[in-house]
C-alpha cells in the first residue's frame, strides 16, 4: 500500500533533502506533491529520477493526503498546520512553532517513538531542533544504562542550519577574495562568518542564553527526561553542512568509556568511530550525506564522579531535519497509524 504525501517548502534546503530521503529509503508513495509559495510555483525539484513542478500551497487541497512534511518556517506552519490537520492529513513539522505545545508530540524515533501516538490531538507531530536531534540519539542509550544527571554541551553548527542565504554568505566571503583584516559586509550573520566563529545562534534571552541554547534544554527534557539538567553554548562555524558537539555528561551510576563505547555501537542510528590516533574520529566533512549520527573521542571525565566526554557529529539537514521527519512517517506506517 502506498500513501499520498505532500512536501511544503519543497524548494528549500530541507525540502529538497526530504525528497531525496523519501526516494533513497523507498518510502511507499502513491502520490507525491511538491508545494511552495506562489512565487515558486512551477519551480522544478527532483524526486529520484523524476522531476516535479511545485504547486501553490495556498490553493492546494489536502483532503485525501495522508502525510504532509512541513519545512516552510514557523509562520507558515502556525497558519497552515492546523488547517491541514483538520482535513485529516498528519503534519510532520520541521519548524520550532509546535515543539513546546503539550498536545503535540516532539519526536526522535530512536528515542521516543511510542510518543507518536499523541499526534491525534491535533494531527501534528514536531521535529526537534537539529542540534537537539543528534544529541538525544546519543544520550538515550547512555541514559538507559546509567541515568544522566547533567549535560554540558558546546555546539559547532554549520551555516546550512541558517538556510541557503547563510551558505551563500559563507561562500561569498571565502571564495578567494578575503584578505585578513579586510572589512566584510555581513548580512545573514551579525559578524563575518568566513574564518571565524560566532557564539550567537537565534535571539538573546533575558538570562543571557540564546534561544538556540534554550531549545536544547527544553527539547531534551521533553523528548528524553525532564529531570536531566543541561546547559549549552551554541556556536556558528564556517562549515557548510554538519553540526558537531562537544559533550560532557554526568551520570548517577558508574559507566566507563569502554562500556559507553559498546552501548553506543549497539544503539540504533549511531556509528562509533573512536580510534585514539590522528584522524581516528569523524568530522563534518565525513558526516555530510550520511544518515547515522557519529560518536568519537569517548573518554572518562575525571573532574566529576561518573563522568564521560564525547564528540558527536551529524548531517544537520538529514538527522537534524529531513531524515528525522521521514523516520517519523516510517514509524507511523509500521504501526499502521495512517490511511
Amino acid at each position: 500500500m502506498g500513501y499520498k504525501v505532500a512536501i511544503v517548502g519543497a524548494t528549500g534546503n530541507v525540502g529538497r533533502e526530504m525528497l531525496n530521503v523519501l526516494s533513497e529509503r523507498k518510502f511507499p508513495i502513491d502520490e507525491l506533491h511538491a508545494l511552495a509559495s506562489r512565487r515558486s510555483v512551477g519551480t522544478e525539484v527532483s524526486f529520484g529520477d523524476k522531476t516535479l513542478k511545485c504547486k501553490d500551497l495556498e490553493t492546494f487541497d489536502f483532503k485525501g493526503i495522508d502525510i504532509c512534511l512541513m519545512s516552510a518556517g514557523s509562520a507558515v506552519s502556525k497558519d497552515y498546520s492546523p488547517r491541514i490537520g483538520a482535513q485529516g492529513c498528519v503534519v510532520i513539522d520541521n519548524s520550532s512553532y509546535w515543539r513546546y505545545d503539550q498536545d503535540v508530540p516532539l519526536i526522535v524515533p530512536e528515542v521516543n517513538a511510542a510518543a507518536i501516538a499523541g499526534y491525534k490531538k491535533k494531527n501534528i507531530i514536531a521535529n526537534p531542533n537539529c542540534s537537539t536531534a543528534q544529541l538525544v540519539v546519543v544520550l538515550k542509550p547512555l541514559h538507559d544504562a546509567a541515568t544522566i544527571k547533567r549535560v554540558v554541551v558546546s555546539t559547532y553548527q554549520s551555516v546550512s542550519g541558517a538556510g541557503k542565504d547563510a551558505m551563500d554568505e559563507l561562500w561569498s566571503q571565502t571564495k578567494g577574495k578575503y584578505v585578513p583584516g579586510q572589512e566584510v559586509d555581513p548580512k545573514k550573520f551579525p559578524k563575518q562568518i568566513a574564518f571565524n566563529c560566532i557564539p550567537h545562534i537565534d535571539v538573546f534571552m533575558e538570562d543571557g542564553y540564546t534561544k538556540e541554547e534554550w531549545k536544547m534544554l527544553a527539547e531534551t527534557k521533553k523528548i528524553l527526561d525532564p529531570k536531566i539538567k543541561l546547559t549549552a553554548t551554541c556556536v556558528r562555524v564556517p562549515v557548510f553542512v554538519g553540526h558537531s558537539e562537544s559533550v560532557n555528561i554526568e551520570f548517577a551510576k558508574p559507566i566507563s568509556a569502554d562500556e559507553a563505547r559498546e552501548i553506543l555501537r549497539n544503539a540504533p542510528g549511531i556509528s562509533v568511530v573512536d580510534k585514539r590516533e590522528p584522524g581516528g574520529y569523524i568530522t563534518p566533512v565525513e558526516a555530510a550525506g550520511e544518515f547515522d549520527t557519529f560518536v568519537s573521542r569517548i573518554r572518562e571525565d575525571a573532574t566529576v564522579e561518573n563522568g564521560l566526554a564525547l564528540w558527536i557529529v551529524s548531517d544537520n539537514l538529514l538527522k537534524g531535519a529531513a531524515l528525522n521527519a521521514v523516520q517519523i512517517a516510517e514509524a507511523m506506517v509500521a504501526e499502521k497509524m495512517l490511511g
